[in-house]
């Protein structure tokens, strides 16, 4: 699958798939009412396929025939939503992880509807028909692929975007270049590579702190509900929304890079939870996850190996020269000391090298070196 965004352009028009959102919003919180009851009584939630059906049956009552304005698969797709959100729920529950049922969504803070096989049309170059009414799209790429879903959403500063999803596959053309290496993740530096290229944290949210700052005192200062507060809100939602570009155009450029680089990118398989507990605000700056679904991404397209070492793995304290585990070591050491071979170890560079050696030997490509630049055959 691939999915194209453009933004449609700012028009009067745009009224109307408002409150096409906030429609998809009632009967959304309308269903979760009904999962909450139906959960109380039974100790189960109810299926997507009796939900729609309860639905098209609310539908024909006066006091639900508005719903009518919102199209019936855009309708069933919430209906899925809620399903795979309990399912989800319940699998969490079963494995023991700490989690909270779906809840009820503020209408302001809804975002999106979904339009399958219906509901939509493509009209020339950059046009647009939902349900009868016609909107114009920024158009930056054509769309390949047949679509299956339109997905209508809006952000924090009301600005309206398509997202399509095609079923493409999409493939290029890489040069081979035979190169292996193993990464480590951290706080200081982003990647810590095994051939000694890191690459540094960016914090993005730390180099707008101030500007974040000004943004968030200049609300508190107006009055709730007044426009002159609606416009400060507006504004700190545009530096935050700044932030969010700056990082995803980071974190692209740099998949990018990496997998023209490299054939073959070993990591470990972080606990992103367990680590937002423990360093909170710097490690959602930081997005391994974002980074890591754009890296897994690039590398299908263009036919490159990621693999992933158990993060139960002691990479951090073994010693890459010897083999050595030192157990006492705590998250505070920085560096340590091998007291068998007496090699003095950079924490997050051992652990690149490490990963390097378990990713390799997880491929059968054998022992490899953790210092030297790594190439294997293409």
């Amino acid at each position: 699958m691939k999915t194209y965004k453009f933004k449609l352009y700012n028009s009067k028009r745009n009224k109307y798939l408002h409150s096409q959102i906030e429609l998809a919003c009632e009967i959304y919180n309308h269903c979760i009412a009904l999962q909450k009851r139906y959960y109380k009584i039974y100790g189960k939630y109810i299926s997507a396929y009796t939900m729609q059906a309860h639905l098209t049956k609310l539908k024909r009552l006066p006091r639900y025939k508005h719903w009518y304005g919102l199209n019936s698969q855009a309708i069933q797709d919430i209906a899925g939503r809620i399903d795979r959100a309990y399912c989800l729920f319940f699998q969490n529950l079963k494995k023991g992880i700490k989690t909270a049922p779906p809840n009820f969504k503020k209408r302001k803070k809804y975002k999106s509807f979904t339009l399958k096989q219906t509901g939509y049309k493509l009209i020339g170059n950059n046009k647009i028909r939902i349900g009868k009414i016609t909107f114009k799209y920024s158009k930056s790429r054509e769309i390949r692929g047949n679509i299956k879903t339109v997905t209508i959403k809006r952000d924090m500063l009301g600005g309206i975007y398509l997202f399509i999803v095609t079923d493409i596959e999409e493939s290029r053309e890489v040069p081979r270049t035979g190169e292996i290496v193993g990464f480590d993740f951290g706080l200081k530096i982003f990647l810590t590579a095994s051939n000694d290229e890191d690459i540094q944290s960016p914090l993005f949210f730390k180099q707008n702190r101030s500007l974040i700052r000004k943004a968030h005192k200049k609300v508190s200062s107006k009055v709730k509900g007044s426009n002159n507060r609606r416009k400060a809100l507006a504004n700190l939602n545009r530096v935050y929304r700044r932030i969010n570009n700056q990082r995803d155009d980071f974190q692209w450029k740099l998949a990018n890079e990496l997998t023209d680089k490299y054939d073959i990118m070993c990591f470990e398989n972080l606990n992103i939870k367990a680590m937002q507990r423990l360093w909170g605000r710097k490690i959602s700056d930081l997005s391994f996850s974002s980074f890591i679904l754009k890296l897994k991404y690039l590398a299908s397209v263009k036919s490159k190996t990621l693999v992933f070492i158990n993060r139960f793995e002691p990479s951090s304290k073994t010693c890459s020269e010897c083999g050595y585990i030192n157990q006492n070591l705590e998250l505070k050491d920085r560096s340590w000391l091998c007291p068998e071979c007496n090699t003095e170890h950079d924490r997050d560079r051992n652990a690149s090298y490490n990963i390097l050696r378990v990713g390799a030997s997880t491929l059968g490509l054998g022992d490899v070196s953790p210092v030297a630049t790594l190439a294997v055959s293409a």
